[in-house]
């Protein structure tokens, strides 16, 4: 049996593609936001942390 088949047994699996594209796009969202809006300084500090 395809795993397609199984997929089709569940009632409401239509939903969870759909919860994850939410998903994905609020944490997407709300990174970029935060890279954009960080202190420059702060990001220059921070990436010399691995290397130190």
């Amino acid at each position: 049996m395809k795993f397609t088949n199984y997929l089709k047994q569940i009632q409401n699996v239509s939903i969870y593609p759909l919860i994850s594209l939410i998903l994905f796009t609020t944490i997407f969202t709300i990174v970029a936001i935060y890279v954009f809006s960080a202190d420059k300084k702060k990001m220059d500090d921070q990436a010399g942390i691995p290397l130190q």
